[in-house]
């Protein structure tokens, strides 16, 4: 499928908080409540429309377990985006963010984006972490932020599009090193062309 650039993500946080849940949710709009526990790295692309332009997602669903932080660690090289994804039900997740956010800068590209997402907004009965706690992590670390919902699906496309929104801003105005590709960005067949509608405003479409 024709795209402008191609952008990598990857989705990281502790075992539990619905990272592969939210991917699914995402890449084919539905949830699984006895989805498996990520043994490695699961994978999903997407094609959204940004101003106009199709832009290719690549995301990697990284496994929170510790004993795959090795296999972890290489999926931070080349990645342009990071979704940082704690548990609002579950506050030893959002402890964790701090430790995760260390890693993500240790390990990613310099200019690495990454936004805090808040999963599991349909547990807000059982909220042991305040959206503004979460409000005020991000806005001290520079993140973007985000609750979602995996399970009911809401705002889940707005973090992947906010973030990437963000990424392709820093492309148009010349500060991400498209040679480079550390940096988790490629040129795509369409990088040259004048913006079309080959994916609708506002439209998303899955892809191989």
């Amino acid at each position: 499928m024709s795209y402008a650039y191609l952008f990598k993500f990857i989705i990281i946080g502790d075992t539990g908080v619905g990272k592969s849940c939210l991917l699914l949710q995402f890449t084919d709009h539905r949830f699984r409540n006895d989805h498996d526990l990520t043994i490695g790295v699961e994978f999903g692309c997407a094609l959204l429309s940004v101003k106009n332009r199709p832009l290719k997602m690549q995301i990697w669903d990284t496994s929170g377990q510790e004993k795959f932080k090795s296999l972890t660690r290489s999926y931070y090289r080349g990645a342009a985006g990071a979704l940082l994804v704690y548990d609002i039900s579950k506050r030893s997740s959002f402890e964790h963010v701090t430790r995760w956010l260390e890693e993500a800068r240790q390990n990613g590209n310099p200019g690495l984006s990454i936004t805090l997402v808040g999963n599991k907004a349909d547990l807000d009965s059982n909220r042991e972490v305040a959206t503004s706690e979460g409000a005020k992590f991000a806005e001290e670390h520079g993140l973007l932020f985000l609750e979602t919902s995996a399970q009911s699906g809401f705002q889940v496309e707005l973090a992947f599009r906010q973030l990437l929104e963000y990424i392709y801003d820093k492309v148009v105005r010349g500060q991400i090193d498209l040679s480079n590709e550390a940096y988790g960005v490629k040129i795509g067949n369409l990088a040259l062309q004048k913006p079309g509608h080959s994916v609708g405003k506002g439209d998303r479409k899955c892809c191989g």
